[in-house]
């Protein structure tokens, strides 16, 4: 599903006009990324929190040079579910049998 998607499907559900939708979904990523880039985590209950990660300096290899490289420490933005979303996607999403969900 893509941001265009979503914001179809809040319109058909709530008879909203499209720019306006449109302006709320942006303001609400726009939102979290300034809180996530000012060091601030977003947390929405019932839904998850978007957080930084902080990932430690280590050595990495450099395939085609052949040669090791220093991967220096850094923040990464992530995302991680409430229990309830994580519990509602265990029972309904169908696993194949390579251990991949369906699509």
């Amino acid at each position: 599903m893509t941001k265009a998607d979503i914001i179809t499907e809040i319109i058909s559900e709530t008879g909203s006009e499209r720019i306006d939708t449109q302006k709320v979904i942006e303001t609400f990523m726009e939102k979290i990324k300034k809180s996530l880039t000012s060091g601030e985590n977003v947390y929405l209950r019932g839904f998850g929190s978007f957080i930084i990660k902080y990932r430690a300096k280590k050595l990495g290899r450099h395939i085609s040079k052949d040669m090791s490289i220093v991967i220096p420490a850094h923040n990464i933005p992530a995302f991680k579910p409430s229990k309830s979303f994580t519990e509602l996607v265990k029972k309904n999403v169908p696993i194949n049998k390579n251990g991949n969900t369906m699509n």
